[in-house]
Parts: structure tokens; sequence; C-alpha cells
């Protein structure tokens, strides 16, 4: 690696985002007329410090790869703003952007796709060298020897083409590549999804490695908690475009505080089954991020969605109806209900699915869900979402939830907001 380190300022993170959104627009037409937005990144807040491992997760569609992508410059924001070292990226000028590109290293997801297969390995590590105006050529290859030995490589292969290496050496030869302007921040978008666990378990060591010898910050995107829990020193949790949940890493996916990461948790499997979790989502359909859900944008799938303070069941009956409702409103109807004749399909079947209450004591709710169940019994799923949204409501839906502090971290849920009874119903 080559130059040298910038400190930076004394209590200033090295990477501040702050109300980032990156929308893209939906056109129809010839004249393209604009007619809604996807809102992949939608108002994130974090801080990187020096030298730290910042774990970025969630579900595919998340947004995370729209972050990393921002980020490194590859795409612009629609609103809010990035500082690096204290600065403004936005509106550089041509040699700051220049320094900015030196100092952030990406490494990408499959490295099969990150090299030209005309090049030589070596040519494509010392590409960047070229592009900032490394002219010694001599230089160069010294440089991209010393980064092979470094990342487990010998100097002998920098002759040889992409399709001669394996995926782990491909990514050790990406990550050399991120390394060769002497950055002070890598953004790491699933370095390791592609490979086998050996080779995985090898990468994350040299990843570790580096960034401890070097005080190199890295941004590190996965969904795999297992890998973020032996990597990252904090963790940012996001769902449809928010970071709903921040903390230290143990603590975060030790005592989770969002119904979301909970949910995550309980989609890695444990090899004891008492360490857990068994939170599942209401329902299994992600919301389309040009249409996100009002207020929470989770509370369509949250197994703890908050009740109307006078809602009088039980928690369990509860549970049961809200999940009948989402589950009707977002289309995901379990295949024993579709409708392919003019037979309609017996009611005592529609509750045996959702789990549904025989009798509730609140008459209203009681006439309100015999009617939802008739209604998609006879195919009417528009029917059956109105009845069902007329009774079932929850503060979740009509409220956007504030970023509270709690335990160090933050959250992003009408739970940890004092004016709001999270109270399971019936108590």
């Amino acid at each position: 690696m080559t130059g040298e380190r910038s400190s930076g300022d004394s209590g200033t993170p090295l990477l501040s985002v702050r109300n980032l959104a990156v929308h893209y627009p939906i056109t129809k037409g010839w004249l393209r007329r604009e007619v809604g937005r996807v809102r992949a990144v939608d108002g994130l807040s974090f801080d990187v410090d020096r030298g730290e491992a910042l774990g970025l997760v969630g579900e595919s569609g998340s947004g995370k790869t729209t972050v990393a992508h921002t980020l490194c410059r590859l795409e612009e924001p629609t609103d809010g703003e990035i500082r690096f070292r204290g600065q403004p990226i936005a509106d550089q000028s041509t040699a700051e952007r220049r320094s900015f590109t030196r100092r952030v290293g990406l490494v990408v997801q499959d490295p099969h796709e990150a090299f030209n297969p005309r090049m030589t390995v070596g040519e494509a590590v010392a590409e960047p060298l070229v592009v900032h105006g490394f002219d010694d050529q001599g230089r160069r290859e010294a440089i991209v020897a010393d980064l092979f030995e470094r990342v487990g490589l010998s100097t002998t292969d920098t002759d040889r083409f992409p399709h001669e290496f394996s995926g782990g050496e491909l990514q050790r030869i990406a990550i050399a590549r991120a390394l060769i302007t002497n950055p002070d921040l890598i953004v790491a978008d699933e370095p390791t999804s592609a490979l086998d666990a050996r080779v995985r378990a090898d990468i994350l060591d040299l990843l570790d490695g580096i960034r401890r010898e070097h005080d190199i910050a890295v941004v590190f995107i996965s969904h795999d908690l297992d890998v973020v829990r032996r990597f990252c020193d904090r963790v940012a949790v996001m769902y449809l475009g928010e970071i709903v949940e921040t903390g230290r890493t143990e603590r975060v996916l030790s005592e989770p505080k969002h119904p979301y990461t909970r949910v995550l948790l309980s989609a890695v499997p444990a090899l004891d089954p008492r360490e857990r979790t068994h939170e599942r989502p209401l329902t299994d359909v992600i919301p389309d991020p040009a249409d996100p859900p009002s207020g929470c944008r989770f509370h369509t799938r949250c197994p703890a969605v908050i009740p109307d303070p006078d809602v009088t069941i039980l928690p369990e009956a509860w549970r049961s109806l809200v999940r009948f409702r989402f589950t009707v409103e977002v289309g995901e109807i379990p295949p024993e209900l579709a409708v392919d004749s003019d037979e309609p399909i017996a009611h005592d079947l529609v509750r045996r699915t959702f789990d549904l209450p025989e009798r509730l004591e609140d008459e209203t709710l009681q006439a309100a869900v015999d009617g939802a169940v008739a209604a998609l019994a006879a195919g009417d799923e528009r029917e059956a979402v109105e009845r069902l949204k007329a009774v079932l409501t929850t503060p979740c839906e009509r409220r956007e939830p504030a970023v509270e502090t709690v335990d160090g971290g933050t959250v992003r849920c009408l739970r940890y907001e004092s004016d709001i009874d999270a109270s399971p119903p019936g108590r």
C-alpha cells in the first residue's frame, strides 16, 4: 500500500451519514412521466470510526447494496449527506473526488465479475494506481507483488488471468485491489457469501488482520448474522430502506430490541435448539419499496404489532387475527384456499388455516371476522380485507416510530416510546 495515511480530526468520525436517501423514479409512457419512486434507501444515519467494523445486515431488498454503491459514489444520493473525514463528499472538486476514491476501497460479492478476463490479475490490481497517475511501472509491480504476498498468494500469480483462480483466491485478489491505494475505508458488499465455509473463514481472518494492522475502517454488508457476529464491532439492522436497530454487535445479536432483528435471528440455524429464538413474521411477503406500508414499515409482518388500547382479546387470539388480516392484505393466500371452481371453500377450512378463535367476546369483532371468513371463502379478498381493516387496527400503521436510544444503541419501534401502551391485549 502506498502513501501516507491521513489522520483526520480528533473525535470526528471517519464516515458520517445523515438522512441518506436514494430513490429511483418509476416512469410511464413515451414521455417518461414519473408516476412513483422506489425508495431503496430512505433516511439512513450512522457513523463509522477509524479502524471500526460496522456490519450492515438485512434481508435481500432491504437496500444494503444501494448503500454500498452510494458510499463509494457509484450512485448519487437523492437526499441527505455523507461526510468523509469531516468533509461532505457532494460537490467535490475533481481533485477532491480523486482523493476520495483513493481513500475508499470496494470489495464486491462475486469476485468472478470483478475482473476483466482479458487483463492479468496483476494488471487489474495495479489499475487504480494507473488511474491515479502512478506512472512508475517498476514500482507499481513491486507494490502489487507485495500485496499478493500479504493476502496469501504468490508473486508469480500476478501474470495469470482471472479464470485460472478459485473463488476464494479471486476474493483475495479483490481485497488486494481494494488495498492498493492505501484506503482509510473499505466497503465490503457480501464479500464471503459466494464462498464455502472454510474459505469464508480464511477471507474473514484476512480482512480482520488487515483492518487491525493498518487501522482501516470497514463497512461490512451481509445477510449472514454469524459472519457479522465474528467480524464486526457494531451492527446496523436494515429493513425496507431504513435502519431499525443499531448497537454493539454482541448486544444486538444476544439481546435484540427490535422485533425484526429477532425475526432475522430466528432464521439462523442453531446446533442447540434451546439457543434458537422462535420469532416468525406474520407474513413472508416483503412490501414493495415503491409503496412501503404507512407508519412502521415492518408492521405488516411484525409478530409484536401493538394492538389498540380498547382491544380486550387474549394475545394469542390477537396475533392470529392480525396474521389473518395482513396475510390476506398482502395476497399471501395459502394454496389450499385458492378458489379454482364455482364451489365456495368451507368456512371451517379458513378458520383452521389461520388458527382463528371460534368465539370472541367482542360482538363487533366477531361479526367482522365472520364476514371476512365468508368473503375469503367466496374468493372475495378485497371484501375480507376491508372487514378486517375496520376492526383490527394498530398504532403501528398510523404512526411512524421515532429513533430511540436503548442500551447504548438505537431502536426504531413504537414499543420504546413513552406515550405508547405496548402491553399485550387482554391484560
